[in-house]
C-alpha cells in the first residue's frame, strides 16, 4: 500500500466522519478506556495484526485499561489515507469490545 498525503480539507472532511477522533499535533488522536488491561491489551494485540498486514503502525501507549492512538505517515510527512484506513479499523476493533462487554452486562 502506497500512502497518498491528505490536504486539509480531505483531512477535515474524513474526521468529521470519524467519531471521537480528532487532530493532536499534527496527528490523528484518539484514547480508548476499556474493561480492564486485559480487554485493553487483547485489542492492541487485534490492531497490531491489522497494522503489520498494513505495514502502517501506530504510535500508541497503554496505561492499564485505557489505549491512546496517534496516528501519522513518517514517509509523507503527515496524515494520509493509510491513517484513516487504520483509524476506521481500530475504531471497529475497540466498538466491538464495548458493543460486547454491553451486550454480555459486563
Amino acid at each position: 500500500m502506497t500512502a497518498q498525503k491528505l490536504s486539509d480539507d480531505e483531512i477535515n472532511k474524513l474526521l468529521s466522519r470519524m467519531h471521537g477522533w480528532r487532530l493532536a499535533n499534527g496527528r490523528l488522536h484518539k484514547s480508548y478506556e476499556c474493561k480492564d488491561f486485559n480487554a485493553a491489551f487483547g485489542n492492541m494485540t487485534r490492531v497490531a495484526l491489522v497494522a503489520e498486514a498494513m505495514n502502517h503502525h501506530p504510535e500508541w501507549s497503554n496505561v492499564w485499561n485505557r489505549v491512546s492512538f496517534d496516528l501519522v505517515t513518517h514517509s509523507v510527512k503527515g496524515i494520509s489515507d493509510l491513517d484513516f484506513v487504520l483509524a476506521e479499523k481500530i475504531e471497529e476493533i475497540f466498538t466491538m469490545q464495548t458493543a460486547s462487554r454491553a451486550s454480555s452486562g459486563t
